[in-house]
């Protein structure tokens, strides 16, 4: 193993163990090393690799702390990743966005509140049936944004906002391309959102399914 690799390792443990929780400041380097057998400079390149990754917070003039760690922000190291996808392995973030978000929607049926419908139905209201391209995009992006954050699981809304670039960008080019996308789109959300307000989890489920699988499908026989 590198160095660099064991002093990550060793500090992992440290928080994994509880000696380090959120929100903690690391001892001083030298006392750091020390404690756990590392170089100064094995310890520091340690801690900039885990600063990359937001387990640590490197604060100039102040510490190294151990972040949050909640799921959103260690999670966005992912969505940095995946801005970097090449053009044939978008179809594979499309697919495990159809396998996590419908049960993401069919989760939401029985939090979601009749005040978030409400506003969620007042957005397609204001979209209207001829929206352009970039609204509709933009729409259909708060639209599953706030049904997954009504799901109650921050890892599972952390992960669908990190995959969300492929898929806004295959949207986007399926609406310039195909003529009945947009209609297409307001119909499937009416219906998700009709699922919803019935407290159906299935057809909540089915419905996300096959608006999803439907972009999908269409980059599947474009590419």
């Amino acid at each position: 193993m590198a160095v660099t690799d064991e002093a990550i390792e060793k500090i992992k443990e440290m928080i994994v163990s509880g000696s380090l929780r959120p929100g903690d400041r690391l001892p001083k380097e030298s006392e750091l090393a020390a404690e756990l057998g590392l170089s100064r400079n094995s310890l520091r390149e340690a801690v900039r690799a885990l600063s990359l990754i937001r387990i640590l917070d490197v604060r100039q003039g102040d510490g190294t702390y151990v972040t949050s760690l909640d799921p959103q922000v260690l999670l966005e190291a992912m969505s940095f990743v995946v801005d970097f996808h090449r053009d044939d392995t978008v179809l594979e973030f499309l697919a495990v966005r159809r396998i996590l978000e419908p049960a993401a929607t069919a989760m939401a049926c029985a939090r979601i509140s009749d005040a978030e419908l409400d506003a969620l139905n007042a957005r397609l209201d204001v979209l209207g049936s001829h929206p352009s391209v970039e609204e509709l995009v933009a729409g259909d992006l708060e639209f599953h944004r706030t049904i997954v954050r009504s799901s109650g699981n921050s890892v599972l809304c952390s992960l669908l906002d990190g995959l969300s670039g492929p898929a806004t960008r295959a949207r986007i080019w399926r609406g310039l391309a195909r003529d009945d996308a947009v209609g297409r789109t307001l119909h499937e959300h009416r219906a998700i959102l009709s699922a919803l307000r019935d407290r159906d989890a299935e057809a909540a489920r089915s419905w996300a399914t096959v608006h999803i699988a439907s972009v999908e499908q269409w980059l599947r026989s474009t590419l």
